[in-house]
Order: C-alpha cells, then sequence, then structure tokens
C-alpha cells in the first residue's frame, strides 16, 4: 500500500509582490547542500488545521545542510520561539540576494536588524 502526503507550504509575498513558495520543515530537519533562501518562523495552530507563522528572519546560503549549525541569530530565534524553518531551493546566487532583500523588506522581521 502507498501514501502519498502533500508537503506543507507557506507562501510569502514580497515587498514587490511576488509570491514565493517555501516548504515548511521542523526545527532540526537535515537539508541536502543546496543553495536557498529560509525563513525562520514561530507556527502556531489557526482553526482551520493549518499555522499562522510570524516570520522572525529571513535569510540565504548556498548550503542549506550547513547554514543553521551554530546561527548567529540563533539566540533571537530562541527567544521568540522559533519552531519552524521554510525554505526554498534557489541555486542562483543574485536570485537569493534578490529574494532575501524583497522579503525582508515586506516582513521586516525582528531577528534580521
Amino acid at each position: 500500500m502507498m501514501t502519498t502526503t502533500t508537503p506543507v507550504t507557506l507562501e510569502l509575498t514580497g515587498a514587490s509582490g511576488r509570491k514565493y513558495t517555501f516548504h515548511v520543515y521542523d526545527l532540526g530537519t537535515t537539508f541536502k547542500p543546496v543553495g536557498g533562501v529560509y525563513a525562520m518562523t514561530r507556527a502556531i495552530p489557526n482553526a482551520t488545521g493549518g499555522s499562522n507563522h510570524s516570520i522572525l528572519y529571513v535569510g540565504q546560503t548556498g548550503d542549506l545542510s550547513e547554514r543553521f549549525d551554530n546561527h548567529h541569530k540563533e539566540d533571537c530565534f530562541t527567544r521568540r520561539g522559533a519552531n519552524r524553518h521554510c525554505a526554498m531551493v534557489e541555486q542562483n546566487e543574485q536570485a537569493r540576494l534578490a529574494i532575501e532583500q524583497d522579503l525582508i523588506a515586506a516582513y521586516n522581521p525582528p531577528c534580521n536588524g
């Protein structure tokens, strides 16, 4: 018997109006060594069975598998109750930087300051 599940995703909208789809993972998830943009969030269950996410930090990296080891903003995430990593794969560094800035401009995450 085969069981299929739909991965949990989160759509974030940048200041530009562009929409970005992120996959949502629990803290401690091990990632493959690929480039990507990520958001650290605090997810709170809502009445519809989903979650509402507070965006705590947005960043980008050339290697998602290493980025969260001793992250320089980990204290900020912990204090604010981070419980999810949201990530989208993007290999192009210029594109990652543009997406990161677009999302920071839209959400003004407290740990990016």
